[in-house]
């Protein structure tokens, strides 16, 4: 079989195969592979282009299948949709591994970098620490609302709501003061669960020399720097500091037509989460701006005034994301002070 290009939907226990030659023709159907005979079918075929949707699992069969000689190469789902065969209605898992097999011989076709162990990692870390800080809000709405049901209002604020709860507390008629003990001695597990991961996650940027020169950039720290280390690698997959921007989704979107440049809001493509950390730390610089007299901060100052304060945010988040781009690259050869002086 000369196979050169393969294209794999992927799930939890049965996977769909689709294989073509070098003239477009298919080769090789298995629309229902076992997961414990995918790698072994894998290996048996000559080294080929392999594409994959970057869904849960992907970076894990990347890394397997590239040891064969394997190129891989994961492409989001929504790149994938427009090349399902136009010949056929409804979806199914044969119609999507061929859909991917075309997808990833697109020369103009976005692809998501394969992430090495180590980088998942870290990014296990992170997950789990943003899962616990988006319950502990809910929580407390939770808590909030209950006791709104017995007249008891008490401020939005976390702080004044844990001050003032305590008088109130033997006010809750039957079961009700149970309950409001367990979500409050459950919020306090939360925040110990929330601060052992931040040292955690500050023990491993630490660790890192690469992280280490990250958090020389304003307004990044140890998780920002993390992240950033964890979700861009060596940053190679990128072909300049623009593209990660626009990855993460701090660019303008483009509604241009007939010679015309419009530009709307920032597209809020890619990782929510690393986005969402980038323009904490711009939101950090500004605040701390005071007097200071260097070049960046007199850049940053003379940005809110002519732009304004979001606009400034994002400009700063985005030049954030392409200078840790260009550290993460280059290295040493990357002078850095004089990037941001």
């Amino acid at each position: 079989m000369s196979i050169i290009t393969i294209g794999i939907d992927l799930a939890k226990n049965v996977f769909a195969v689709h294989g073509v030659d070098h003239n477009g023709k298919p080769v090789l159907l298995r629309p229902k592979v076992p997961r414990a005979e995918l790698l072994s079918l894998i290996s048996q075929v000559p080294p080929c282009l392999i594409g994959m949707e970057a869904c849960s699992g992907a970076h894990h069969w990347a890394r397997l299948f590239r040891p064969f000689g394997h190129t891989v190469k994961l492409i989001a789902p929504k790149f994938v949709t427009p090349y399902r065969m136009s010949g056929k209605r409804g979806k199914n898992d044969a119609a999507d591994a061929a859909a991917i097999c075309e997808a990833v011989t697109r020369p103009n076709m976005r692809f998501v970098p394969v992430k090495e162990e180590h980088q998942q990692i870290v990014l296990t870390l992170h997950r789990t620490r943003q899962g616990f800080v988006e319950e502990r809000p809910a929580l407390y709405n939770r808590l909030r609302g209950l006791i709104s049901e017995f007249g008891i209002v008490l401020p939005q604020k976390v702080v004044c709501l844990r001050r003032e709860i305590g008088a109130h507390l033997e006010d809750l008629p039957g079961y009700s003061n149970r309950c409001i003990g367990d979500l409050l001695a459950h919020a306090d597990r939360l925040d110990a669960l929330i601060a052992d991961y931040d040292r955690a996650i500050a023990q491993a940027a630490r660790e890192d020399a690469r992280s280490k020169c990250l958090m020389q950039l304003p307004g990044i720290g140890p998780t920002t720097a993390s992240a950033l280390l964890a979700s861009l690698g060596d940053g190679h997959e990128f072909g300049n500091g623009r593209q990660v921007a626009a990855w993460i989704g701090l660019v303008p979107g483009q509604y241009s037509s007939g010679g015309k440049s419009r530009l709307g809001r920032i597209t809020k493509a890619g990782d929510r989460y690393l986005r969402s950390l980038l323009v904490m730390g711009a939101r950090a610089i500004l605040a701390g701006l005071g007097d200071k007299q260097d070049r960046f901060s007199r850049w940053a100052r003379s940005l809110v005034e002519r732009r304004g304060y979001w606009r400034a945010v994002v400009a700063i988040a985005a030049k954030n994301a392409r200078l840790a781009w260009a550290v993460l690259k280059y290295g040493e050869d990357f002078r850095l002070h004089a990037a941001v002086a």
